[in-house]
């Protein structure tokens, strides 16, 4: 099977390696290198790439009479890696790509073509690196009526948290060594802000709930407010805080987000540390189901690749999000997937006499009742980190007792308001 590679980075380099090295990989076939494209030819890499036809322009290579299956690894939800992988399909290729973005944004349009024109679009290393998520939602799990999927999608914000916890760093720190390390982008606002784990989750939840995969309507909140104190707060009264990925299946339709969560320590998310992902898999009859393993990298990544390639030998030319044609869509919608919830409170207040006080008379004042308080001395800064776990209550009160402690009590800086997990 010969095989075309637009995008020579670490990944796409992993990728030639594992090709060099196919007699100690279980492939079904050989797999024969056609040709590469990336931006530069003459970079330094970790392979030799002088065996391989260079092609300057990706969409050429993307329809060369020589290559069976395309393989985009260049990035980027639009510009040439869109271009190139619609070249592809348009010339009846086979497509396997790593680019979230783009199965993100464009995924539900490039599906329905390479239905057209009788060809297979897979993506599984698009999601989750190493871990065959992808296939297992739309293949393993095909007999199961999903409800609800929820991971750690984005290894350089859990990175982020652990260390901060377990070495009590503050964020700005943690990120400039993770930095160092590369474990983290020299520009990680997508990691960070919860884009790159935004993509993933709509993705799956595309393929989970049978739905009409609408980026637009997935609501996205990052780690980067999160502070040491955070932390160590919620830690002291037996949770964690994470940043999550969810999909649930509600009446209305699919709700995806990605925001920061607080979990009880006993958690299966909350036991997820380092630069782990991992994704947990909720539905009628199998319970729930948690798969972990490295989510990003060059070789998992690569490995995710090669196996799509693999499955190229035997095409099976069906739905990339694996919904038939007679099964209607649903919709993404925006909203809450749990209205009713316990909440993780953290609120700065003056070091004064009422003060505590206040916070409690305007929670009661919404009917919001106290699980849990906890409260530190203010020291020299004059202002006291008080934390309130609170029972189950809609959030549309908590967010109105804030606004009636902000007119009695001015908390300094801004509370810190996250949802509660329950104990899974």
């Amino acid at each position: 099977m010969k095989i075309g590679i637009a995008g020579l980075g670490h990944v796409g380099c992993g990728l030639i390696e594992l090709v060099e090295r196919q007699q100690n990989l279980r492939l079904p076939g050989e797999v024969q290198i056609t040709g590469v494209s990336a931006r530069s030819q003459s970079r330094n890499r970790p392979v030799d790439i002088s065996p391989y036809r260079w092609f300057d322009d990706a969409a050429t290579l993307a329809e060369d009479p020589d290559v069976d299956v395309f393989v985009e690894l260049m990035g980027g939800s639009d510009g040439p890696a869109k271009f190139a992988v619609e070249t592809a399909l348009k010339a009846g290729k086979h497509v396997v790509t790593a680019n979230k973005a783009l199965i993100a944004k464009h995924g539900m349009a490039l599906a329905r073509l390479a239905e057209e024109k009788q060809v297979d679009l897979l993506f599984e290393a698009a999601v989750a690196g190493g871990i065959p998520v992808v296939r297992v939602l739309r293949d393993s799990l095909a007999g199961t009526e999903v409800k609800r999927i929820t991971g750690i999608l984005n290894g350089t914000c859990n990175y982020l948290t652990t260390v901060m916890l377990e070495q009590g760093r503050e964020y700005d720190d943690v990120l400039a060594e993770a930095q160092r390390l590369g474990y983290a982008e020299a520009d990680p606002t997508l990691d960070v802000s919860g884009m790159d784990a935004a993509h993933k989750a709509a993705i799956l939840s595309a393929i989970a709930f049978s739905a009409d995969l609408d980026f637009s309507k997935v609501s996205v909140s990052g780690i980067d407010k999160v502070s040491l104190l955070d932390l160590r707060l919620a830690d002291r009264l037996g949770y964690r805080i994470k940043l999550i990925a969810e999909g649930v299946l509600t009446d209305e339709g699919v709700v995806c987000r990605v925001e920061p969560l607080v979990l009880p320590a006993s958690h299966p998310l909350a036991r997820v540390n380092g630069s782990l992902n991992t994704v947990r898999i909720e539905g009628d009859p199998v319970g729930a189901i948690t798969l972990t393993g490295p989510g990003a990298g060059a070789g998992p990544t690569a490995s995710a690749v090669m196996g799509d390639v693999a499955k190229m030998f035997r095409p099976a030319i069906r739905p990339a999000f694996g919904r038939a044609a007679h099964h209607m869509g649903r919709p993404f919608v925006q909203g809450a997937p749990t209205e009713v919830a316990p909440f993780f409170l953290r609120v700065y207040l003056p070091d004064q006499p009422g003060a505590l006080a206040a916070l409690t008379e305007a929670l009661a004042k919404e009917g919001v009742s106290v699980d849990k308080l906890l409260q530190e001395s203010g020291e020299e800064s004059g202002a006291a980190p008080v934390v309130i776990v609170t029972h189950r209550c809609p959030r549309s009160n908590m967010q109105a007792a804030l606004e009636r402690l902000e007119k009695i009590a001015k908390p300094i800086d801004a509370p810190r308001l996250i949802r509660i997990e329950a104990a899974s």
